[in-house]
Protein backbone atom coordinates (compact mmCIF):
# COMPACT_ATOMS: atom_id res chain seq x y z
CA UNK A 1 0.00 0.00 0.00
CA UNK A 2 1.21 3.41 -1.15
CA UNK A 3 2.04 6.00 2.16
CA UNK A 4 0.20 8.37 0.28
CA UNK A 5 -2.92 6.21 0.60
CA UNK A 6 -3.18 6.69 3.87
CA UNK A 7 -2.94 10.59 4.40
CA UNK A 8 -6.31 12.73 4.11
CA UNK A 9 -5.99 16.44 3.07
CA UNK A 10 -7.69 17.80 6.00
CA UNK A 11 -5.68 16.67 8.19
CA UNK A 12 -2.57 18.50 6.49
CA UNK A 13 -1.81 21.61 7.36
CA UNK A 14 0.92 23.78 4.91
CA UNK A 15 0.50 27.41 6.14
CA UNK A 16 1.31 26.63 10.27
CA UNK A 17 1.74 29.40 12.84
CA UNK A 18 3.65 27.68 15.65
CA UNK A 19 6.51 29.16 16.49
CA UNK A 20 7.85 26.17 18.90
CA UNK A 21 7.13 22.09 18.28
CA UNK A 22 4.80 22.19 21.02
CA UNK A 23 2.81 24.88 19.93
CA UNK A 24 2.84 23.22 16.42
CA UNK A 25 1.71 19.69 18.15
CA UNK A 26 -1.79 22.03 19.62
CA UNK A 27 -2.30 23.50 16.33
CA UNK A 28 -2.40 19.83 14.38
CA UNK A 29 -4.65 18.63 16.94
CA UNK A 30 -6.64 21.49 16.41
CA UNK A 31 -7.27 19.73 12.72
CA UNK A 32 -9.40 16.40 14.43
CA UNK A 33 -11.09 19.06 16.94
CA UNK A 34 -12.87 21.03 14.17
CA UNK A 35 -13.82 17.66 12.33
CA UNK A 36 -16.07 17.47 15.67
CA UNK A 37 -13.96 14.19 17.22
CA UNK A 38 -13.86 13.93 20.64
CA UNK A 39 -11.23 12.48 22.28
CA UNK A 40 -9.29 13.54 25.37
CA UNK A 41 -7.37 15.83 23.79
CA UNK A 42 -5.72 16.97 27.38
CA UNK A 43 -4.57 13.38 27.97
CA UNK A 44 -3.59 12.77 23.83
CA UNK A 45 -1.63 16.17 24.39
CA UNK A 46 -0.30 14.17 27.97
CA UNK A 47 1.37 11.72 26.17
CA UNK A 48 2.92 13.37 23.17
CA UNK A 49 4.95 15.76 25.43
CA UNK A 50 5.87 12.27 28.02
CA UNK A 51 7.02 10.73 24.81
CA UNK A 52 8.84 13.54 23.93
CA UNK A 53 10.59 13.94 27.49
CA UNK A 54 12.06 10.88 26.90
CA UNK A 55 13.79 11.56 24.00
CA UNK A 56 13.14 14.36 21.49
CA UNK A 57 11.47 13.18 18.13
CA UNK A 58 13.67 15.67 15.96
CA UNK A 59 15.00 13.46 12.92
CA UNK A 60 16.75 16.49 11.32
CA UNK A 61 16.49 17.13 7.95
CA UNK A 62 13.93 19.53 8.85
CA UNK A 63 11.38 17.02 10.07
CA UNK A 64 9.90 15.78 13.28
CA UNK A 65 8.02 13.14 14.71
CA UNK A 66 6.09 13.58 17.20
CA UNK A 67 3.44 10.84 18.71
CA UNK A 68 2.17 8.83 21.17
CA UNK A 69 0.51 5.65 21.31
CA UNK A 70 -2.27 5.78 23.76
CA UNK A 71 -5.87 4.24 24.30
CA UNK A 72 -7.36 7.48 23.69
CA UNK A 73 -7.73 7.21 20.53
CA UNK A 74 -8.83 3.89 18.74
CA UNK A 75 -7.58 4.73 14.91
CA UNK A 76 -4.25 5.83 13.61
CA UNK A 77 -4.33 9.53 13.24
CA UNK A 78 -1.57 10.87 10.90
CA UNK A 79 -1.36 15.20 10.93
CA UNK A 80 0.70 16.97 9.18
CA UNK A 81 2.41 20.71 9.38
CA UNK A 82 4.38 22.80 7.77
CA UNK A 83 6.39 25.71 8.56
CA UNK A 84 7.65 28.01 5.83
CA UNK A 85 9.42 30.45 8.75
CA UNK A 86 10.85 27.07 10.96
CA UNK A 87 10.23 26.11 14.54
CA UNK A 88 12.63 27.47 17.34
CA UNK A 89 14.40 24.28 18.98
CA UNK A 90 17.86 22.37 18.92
CA UNK A 91 17.97 19.93 16.22
CA UNK A 92 20.47 17.15 15.51
CA UNK A 93 21.72 18.53 12.35
CA UNK A 94 20.70 22.00 13.12
CA UNK A 95 18.14 22.41 10.49
CA UNK A 96 15.52 24.59 11.84
CA UNK A 97 12.27 22.11 11.58
CA UNK A 98 9.93 23.15 9.36
CA UNK A 99 7.75 19.68 8.56
CA UNK A 100 5.70 18.35 11.69
CA UNK A 101 4.20 14.75 11.19
CA UNK A 102 2.15 13.88 14.28
CA UNK A 103 1.25 10.07 14.63
CA UNK A 104 -1.54 9.00 17.34
CA UNK A 105 -2.34 5.32 16.92
CA UNK A 106 -4.04 2.97 19.63
CA UNK A 107 -0.99 0.27 21.21
CA UNK A 108 -3.18 -2.47 19.65
CA UNK A 109 -2.18 -1.19 16.14
CA UNK A 110 2.19 -0.56 16.49
CA UNK A 111 2.54 -2.45 13.20
CA UNK A 112 1.03 0.16 10.93
CA UNK A 113 2.11 3.42 13.29
CA UNK A 114 5.91 2.05 12.67
CA UNK A 115 5.17 1.20 9.38
CA UNK A 116 3.71 4.59 8.89
CA UNK A 117 6.89 6.42 10.79
CA UNK A 118 9.58 4.59 8.60
CA UNK A 119 7.92 5.39 5.01
CA UNK A 120 7.61 9.40 6.39
CA UNK A 121 11.33 9.15 7.64
CA UNK A 122 12.19 7.43 4.07
CA UNK A 123 10.07 10.20 2.23
CA UNK A 124 12.06 13.13 4.34
CA UNK A 125 15.45 11.28 3.40
CA UNK A 126 15.02 11.94 -0.21
CA UNK A 127 16.78 14.99 -1.68
CA UNK A 128 14.90 18.18 -2.05
CA UNK A 129 11.91 16.95 -0.22
CA UNK A 130 12.11 20.13 2.21
CA UNK A 131 12.29 22.45 -0.12
CA UNK A 132 9.83 21.03 -2.56
CA UNK A 133 7.48 20.71 0.56
CA UNK A 134 7.83 24.29 1.88
CA UNK A 135 7.07 25.26 -2.00
CA UNK A 136 3.81 24.20 -1.53
CA UNK A 137 0.48 26.08 -0.57
CA UNK A 138 -2.23 23.22 -0.42
CA UNK A 139 -2.73 19.95 1.25
CA UNK A 140 -3.68 18.00 -2.01
CA UNK A 141 -0.42 19.22 -3.71
CA UNK A 142 1.46 17.27 -0.69
CA UNK A 143 -0.28 14.29 -1.06
CA UNK A 144 0.69 14.15 -4.40
CA UNK A 145 4.55 14.90 -3.65
CA UNK A 146 4.07 11.80 -1.06
CA UNK A 147 2.14 9.79 -4.03
CA UNK A 148 5.08 10.77 -6.79
CA UNK A 149 8.09 9.64 -3.81
CA UNK A 150 5.85 5.47 -4.18
CA UNK A 151 6.82 5.52 -0.76
CA UNK A 152 5.25 1.71 0.42
CA UNK A 153 3.51 0.89 3.82
CA UNK A 154 4.22 -2.73 3.73
CA UNK A 155 2.39 -6.14 5.05
CA UNK A 156 4.46 -7.21 7.63
CA UNK A 157 7.21 -5.13 9.77
CA UNK A 158 10.43 -5.12 7.98
CA UNK A 159 13.95 -4.55 9.69
CA UNK A 160 13.94 -1.28 7.57
CA UNK A 161 11.07 0.02 9.68
CA UNK A 162 13.31 -0.09 12.59
CA UNK A 163 16.60 0.15 11.30
CA UNK A 164 19.02 3.21 11.92
CA UNK A 165 20.48 4.36 9.03
CA UNK A 166 23.47 6.40 10.25
CA UNK A 167 26.18 3.90 11.04
CA UNK A 168 28.80 5.21 12.67
CA UNK A 169 31.94 3.87 10.78
CA UNK A 170 35.47 3.65 11.59
CA UNK A 171 38.15 2.90 8.55
CA UNK A 172 41.51 -0.38 9.18
CA UNK A 173 43.81 2.44 9.14
CA UNK A 174 41.82 4.84 11.99
CA UNK A 175 43.55 4.67 15.45
CA UNK A 176 42.21 3.53 18.86
CA UNK A 177 41.75 7.09 19.92
CA UNK A 178 39.23 7.27 17.18
CA UNK A 179 37.40 4.49 17.74
CA UNK A 180 37.50 5.59 21.64
CA UNK A 181 36.40 9.27 20.66
CA UNK A 182 33.26 7.93 18.31
CA UNK A 183 31.89 5.55 20.56
CA UNK A 184 32.09 8.12 23.42
CA UNK A 185 30.52 10.85 21.16
CA UNK A 186 27.58 8.79 19.85
CA UNK A 187 27.37 6.39 23.29
CA UNK A 188 27.99 3.34 21.41
CA UNK A 189 29.46 0.52 22.86
CA UNK A 190 30.95 -0.97 18.73
CA UNK A 191 31.26 0.21 15.65
CA UNK A 192 30.97 -1.07 12.20
CA UNK A 193 34.27 -1.20 10.01
CA UNK A 194 34.02 -0.49 6.68
CA UNK A 195 36.57 -0.99 3.52
CA UNK A 196 36.47 2.08 1.25
CA UNK A 197 33.94 0.67 -0.53
CA UNK A 198 31.33 1.21 2.32
CA UNK A 199 31.41 -2.73 2.52
CA UNK A 200 31.28 -4.37 6.47
CA UNK A 201 34.45 -5.67 7.07
CA UNK A 202 34.02 -6.46 10.79
CA UNK A 203 32.70 -4.99 14.29
CA UNK A 204 35.34 -3.31 16.93
CA UNK A 205 33.95 -3.42 20.56
CA UNK A 206 34.31 -1.59 23.71
CA UNK A 207 35.74 -5.16 24.75
CA UNK A 208 38.38 -4.92 22.08
CA UNK A 209 39.62 -2.26 23.29
CA UNK A 210 40.26 -3.46 26.95
CA UNK A 211 41.68 -7.06 25.75
CA UNK A 212 44.39 -4.45 23.72
CA UNK A 213 45.22 -3.49 27.67
CA UNK A 214 44.53 -6.71 29.09
CA UNK A 215 46.09 -9.87 26.45
CA UNK A 216 46.91 -11.68 29.05
CA UNK A 217 43.33 -10.89 31.17
CA UNK A 218 42.93 -14.92 31.47
CA UNK A 219 45.84 -15.22 33.82
CA UNK A 220 44.63 -12.29 35.84
CA UNK A 221 41.41 -14.49 36.35
CA UNK A 222 42.86 -17.78 37.09
CA UNK A 223 45.47 -15.79 39.52
CA UNK A 224 44.38 -13.04 41.41
CA UNK A 225 47.79 -12.52 42.40
CA UNK A 226 49.45 -12.10 39.37
CA UNK A 227 51.46 -8.88 38.89
CA UNK A 228 52.29 -6.40 36.89
CA UNK A 229 54.92 -4.77 36.02
CA UNK A 230 53.17 -1.67 34.64
CA UNK A 231 49.69 -0.33 34.80
CA UNK A 232 48.50 -1.80 31.60
CA UNK A 233 45.73 1.13 31.03
CA UNK A 234 48.40 3.65 30.96
CA UNK A 235 50.53 1.65 29.00
CA UNK A 236 47.51 1.27 26.31
CA UNK A 237 46.95 5.15 26.39
CA UNK A 238 50.56 5.84 25.52
CA UNK A 239 50.17 3.64 22.49
CA UNK A 240 46.61 5.12 21.34
CA UNK A 241 47.56 6.76 18.32
CA UNK A 242 49.73 3.86 16.95
CA UNK A 243 47.30 1.34 17.14
CA UNK A 244 44.99 0.67 14.31
CA UNK A 245 41.87 -0.86 13.88
CA UNK A 246 43.39 -3.18 11.45
CA UNK A 247 45.28 -4.65 14.83
CA UNK A 248 41.97 -5.02 17.29
CA UNK A 249 38.53 -5.60 14.59
CA UNK A 250 36.93 -8.75 14.83
CA UNK A 251 35.40 -10.09 11.67
CA UNK A 252 32.58 -12.07 13.69
CA UNK A 253 28.92 -10.64 12.83
CA UNK A 254 25.84 -10.84 11.93
CA UNK A 255 23.87 -9.58 9.06
CA UNK A 256 20.65 -8.83 7.82
CA UNK A 257 18.76 -6.93 4.64
CA UNK A 258 16.29 -4.04 4.99
CA UNK A 259 13.28 -6.50 3.61
CA UNK A 260 13.62 -9.09 6.50
CA UNK A 261 10.87 -9.80 8.72
CA UNK A 262 11.34 -7.95 12.34
CA UNK A 263 10.22 -11.25 14.18
CA UNK A 264 12.84 -13.39 12.68
CA UNK A 265 15.75 -10.88 13.37
CA UNK A 266 14.61 -10.88 16.80
CA UNK A 267 14.39 -14.71 16.71
CA UNK A 268 17.94 -14.94 16.15
CA UNK A 269 19.12 -12.03 18.44
CA UNK A 270 17.43 -14.07 21.17
CA UNK A 271 18.89 -17.31 20.25
CA UNK A 272 22.35 -16.38 19.28
CA UNK A 273 21.89 -13.34 22.03
CA UNK A 274 23.83 -10.35 20.28
CA UNK A 275 22.64 -6.58 20.87
CA UNK A 276 22.80 -5.43 17.39
CA UNK A 277 22.56 -6.69 13.32
CA UNK A 278 24.26 -4.88 10.60
CA UNK A 279 21.65 -4.18 7.28
CA UNK A 280 23.13 -4.75 3.97
CA UNK A 281 22.01 -4.15 0.43
CA UNK A 282 24.44 -5.51 -2.27
CA UNK A 283 27.43 -6.11 0.11
CA UNK A 284 26.86 -2.43 1.31
CA UNK A 285 26.28 -1.63 4.56
CA UNK A 286 23.20 0.67 4.46
CA UNK A 287 22.34 -0.07 8.36
CA UNK A 288 22.03 -0.76 12.17
CA UNK A 289 19.11 -2.64 13.12
CA UNK A 290 20.34 -2.77 17.80
CA UNK A 291 18.17 -4.82 20.04
CA UNK A 292 17.42 -1.89 22.08
CA UNK A 293 14.85 0.04 19.06
CA UNK A 294 12.90 -3.55 18.98
CA UNK A 295 12.34 -2.86 22.64
CA UNK A 296 11.90 1.29 22.50
CA UNK A 297 10.05 1.30 19.19
CA UNK A 298 7.58 -1.30 18.84
CA UNK A 299 7.52 -2.13 22.87
CA UNK A 300 7.80 1.28 24.07
CA UNK A 301 6.48 3.03 21.59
Amino acid sequence: MKLANLLIDRRIKTNMQARTKDEAVCELLDLIKNEGVCLDYEAILQSVREREEIESTSYGRGFCFPHARTDSVKELYILIGISKLGLSGDTPDNIPLHVICLLLTPSTIAKLYLQTLSGLASFARIDGTLERLCAINNPRDMIKLISEANVTVDKELMVKDIMRHDVVKVQMDDTLKDVANKMFRNRLSALAVIDTNNHLVGVISDRDLIKAALPDYKSLISNLNYSMDVEPFEELLKKEDQIKVSQLYRDEYETTSPETRIVEVAAMMIFKDISRVYVLTDGELVGILLRKDIVNMIIRG
